[in-house]
């Protein structure tokens, strides 16, 4: 089981920065550099997962084996809608002006983060108690670090120390909080293993 594990790690980490290498060289040729900073930024967050994937102690679940199945066919599948619609987004972004379009547009990518956050909650509702204390405490975590990594930025920001645009603050919130989450898990679990 673990041998399975490992190699489909690293086989999903090479397929995610092949893919990400060849969206990468797709975008370049289309000529646009915030696309491929996006096409790289998911590349390398595939190659993350599949890291903090291995990082996980060979008990940090609990769950049912049917359980796991679905939670995780439900956010592949999520994320890759995700994926496609973030970069039609951003395409159809450079050549739509009317602002009421251009709202609908730039939110084409949220109704598969909601599927995503519906699978993650339907997942921690089924599991039993001792792994929901675990998802408990990994979230809580994340999200209080989160806060005060924002909390800090806006005292600097307020301060003139540093300038970051909003947008770029806001846009990386939640893929933050899913970093932290992933690390915190890892701690979590060793420390009821």
């Amino acid at each position: 089981m673990r041998v399975r594990r490992i190699a489909l790690t690293l086989l999903g980490a090479v397929l995610s920065a092949a893919a990400g290498g060849g969206l990468l060289l797709w975008a370049r040729f289309d000529g646009s550099p915030r696309l491929a900073g996006v096409l790289l930024g998911v590349a390398l967050g595939l190659v993350l997962a599949a890291v903090l994937q291995r990082l996980m102690p060979e008990g940090c679940d609990s769950a049912p084996p049917a359980l796991r199945r679905r939670y995780t066919r439900e956010v592949m599948v999520a994320m890759g809608a995700y994926v496609v619609l973030l970069l039609a987004s951003t395409l159809l972004l450079k050549r739509v002006d009317e602002p009421l379009l251009r709202a609908a547009v730039a939110l084409l990518p949220v109704p598969p983060i909601v599927l995503m956050l519906r699978a993650m909650i339907r997942y921690i509702r089924d599991v039993d108690e001792l792994q929901q204390r675990i998802e408990l405490e990994a979230v809580s975590f994340a999200t209080a670090f989160v806060s005060l990594v924002y909390l800090t930025g806006g005292f600097l920001q307020v301060a003139r120390v540093i300038d970051v645009p909003s947008a770029a603050a806001m846009i990386w919130v939640f893929p933050l909080v899913c970093l932290s989450y992933g690390l915190a898990k890892a701690v979590v679990v060793r420390r009821y293993n």
